[in-house]
C-alpha cells in the first residue's frame, strides 16, 4: 500500500507535535500583527514630532506594504524549496532585526527603509505559516486551523495598540519599535525547538535523510515508522509562476488575487488610517490608538466566526457574505458619527473585514498541492497587497484633500462588496 500522508492526518485525532506547530504558527503570527500595526499607531505622534503631513505618512505605509508584497511573491516561493520551518526562521529574523532598527530612522525616508525591508520578512512569514498549518491539519477543520493560526496577526495588533497607548505616549515612538524588536528576535529558539518541518515537504522534495526525519515525525505523532518514501513525482519541479498558470489553476487563481486585491484595499486602508482618522476627529492621541486596538479586538472575532462557518457550510459561502455586508456598513458608516455606538462600528468593521479576507488565506491553501502550495498562497497574498500598497496610498490622498471620515467609508465599501462578490464566483473544485 502505497504511504498517503494526508489520508494518515485526515482519519486521526491531532498529536501533541501538531498542535505545537499551529501554537508556534499562531504566535509568529502575532508577532507579524504587532510588526505590521506599529507604525499605524506609531503614526500621530511622528506626524507630530517630525511635522509630516497625511500624504507623506501614505509613502511610509506603502513602503512597508511595498516590502510584504516583494516577500510575498519572492520570498516565501523559496519555502517551497528549502521548507517552511527555515523560511519561518528567515522571516522572523528579518522581522526582529530591521524592526528594532527602525526606531533609529532619523527622517521619513530612513522609516520607509526600514519599513520595507522588515516587510520583506512579514511577507514570507504569512504565507509560510498559512502553508505549514493546511499541511498538518485534517481536510475537515483544515479551514478552522488555518484561520486560527491567522487569528494571530489581530492578537498582535492588539497587544501592540494597547502596549502603543501607554509606551508611545510616555516613552516615545522609538521605544516601542525597540521592544517590538527585541520580542521577535527572542522568538527564534522557539520556532527552532518546537516548530516541525512539514511531514508532506519532506515527502514531496525528499531532501538529504528524509526517511529519517519523516519516521521521526511520524513517531512523534504516535503514527508507525515506514520502509521507503513513495517515489517523487514524474512531473519534476514545481514551484514558478507557471505552475499557477496550468489550466486547472489559472481562472481560480486570477479570482483569487481579484478578490484578495479588492479586500486588502480596503484592509489596509482602515488599519493604517483609523487611530490617524480618530485623532482628526477630535480625540486623544492614546484614545486614537485604543480606536485600532478595538477594531483588531473584532478582528479576531471575525476570523474565528469565519473559521468555524467554514467549516460548516463553505468557505466561499461565509467569506463572500461577510464582506458584502462589510461593504454594506462602511457604506452607511455616517448615520453612527457621533454616537455613542461607535466604537461598536469599529469592531464589526475589524469582525467583517478580517474576518472576510482571512477566509481567502484558507482558500489558497486548500487551492494548490503541496509542491508549490506556499507559492500559491505568497503569490495571493502579493497580489492582493497591491492593493494593500494603493489602499493607504489613496487613503491619504483623501483625507489631504479633506474628505469627512464616512466619505472615505463610503469609497472603500465599492472594493469590499466586490471583494465579497468575486470570492462568491472562484470556481476551484478544491474550496467548498
Amino acid at each position: 500500500m502505497i504511504f498517503n500522508t494526508k489520508n494518515l492526518i485526515d482519519n486521526s485525532p491531532l498529536s501533541r507535535l501538531q498542535y505545537a506547530t499551529l501554537f508556534v504558527c499562531f504566535f509568529m503570527n502575532m508577532l507579524d500583527g504587532m510588526d505590521v500595526l506599529i507604525i499605524s499607531y506609531a503614526a500621530p505622534a511622528i506626524s507630530q514630532n517630525w511635522g509630516v503631513n497625511p500624504a507623506t505618512l501614505g509613502i511610509v505605509f506603502s513602503a512597508g506594504l511595498f516590502g510584504m508584497t516583494f516577500g510575498a511573491l519572492f520570498l516565501a516561493p523559496v519555502a517551497d524549496k528549502i521548507g517552511r520551518k527555515n523560511m519561518i526562521l528567515l522571516s522572523a529574523a528579518l522581522m526582529g532585526t530591521t524592526v528594532y532598527f527602525t526606531s533609529y530612522a532619523s527622517s521619513v525616508y530612513w522609516l520607509a527603509g526600514f519599513r520595507f525591508i522588515s516587510g520583506l520578512g512579514i511577507g514570507s512569514m504569512l504565507a509560510s505559516t498559512a502553508a505549514l498549518a493546511a499541511e498538518y491539519t485534517p481536510n475537515k477543520s483544515k479551514d478552522f486551523w488555518v484561520s486560527f493560526v491567522i487569528s494571530g496577526y489581530p492578537i498582535g495588533a492588539v497587544l501592540s495598540g494597547l502596549a502603543s497607548g501607554q509606551i508611545i505616549v510616555e516613552d516615545g515612538w522609538q521605544r516601542m519599535f525597540q521592544l517590538a524588536g527585541i520580542i521577535t528576535i527572542v522568538s527564534l529558539p522557539l520556532i527552532y525547538w518546537f516548530l516541525t518541518e512539514s511531514l508532506d515537504f519532506y515527502i514531496k522534495k525528499q531532501p538529504k535523510r528524509a526517511l529519517e526525519k519523516i519516521n521521526a515525525i511520524l513517531l512523534k505523532m504516535g503514527f508507525e515508522a515506514i520502509e521507503a518514501i513513495p517515489p517523487k513525482s514524474a512531473e519534476g519541479p514545481q514551484t514558478s509562476m507557471q505552475s499557477l498558470m496550468k489550466k486547472e489553476f489559472r481562472i481560480p487563481t486570477i479570482q483569487l488575487w481579484v478578490a484578495l486585491f479588492f479586500a486588502f484595499a480596503t484592509l489596509y486602508f482602515l488599519t493604517s488610517w483609523i487611530p490617524k482618522l480618530a485623532a482628526n476627529a477630535g480625540l486623544s492621541m492614546k484614545l486614537a490608538i485604543y480606536t485600532g486596538t478595538v477594531f483588531n479586538v473584532g478582528a479576531w472575532f471575525g476570523i474565528m466566526t469565519q473559521g468555524y462557518f467554514s467549516s460548516k457550510i463553505g468557505l466561499k459561502k461565509t467569506i463572500g457574505i461577510i464582506l458584502i455586508l462589510t461593504g454594506i456598513l462602511m457604506a452607511i458608516f455616517k448615520i453612527f458619527i457621533g454616537s455613542d455606538s461607535i466604537l461598536y462600528v469599529f469592531f464589526l468593521l475589524g469582525f467583517g473585514i478580517q474576518g472576510g479576507f482571512v477566509g481567502l488565506y484558507a482558500v489558497a491553501a486548500r487551492m494548490y498541492p503541496t509542491e508549490f502550495r506556499t507559492t500559491g498562497v505568497g503569490w495571493a497574498i502579493g497580489i492582493g497587497r497591491l492593493g494593500g500598497i494603493v489602499g493607504p496610498a489613496v487613503g491619504g490622498i483623501l483625507i489631504g484633500m479633506g474628505l469627512t471620515l464616512s466619505t472615505n467609508f463610503l469609497i472603500f465599501a465599492i472594493p469590499t462588496v466586490c471583494a465579497g462578490v468575486m470570492t462568491l464566483f472562484i470556481s476551484s473544485k478544491e474550496v467548498s
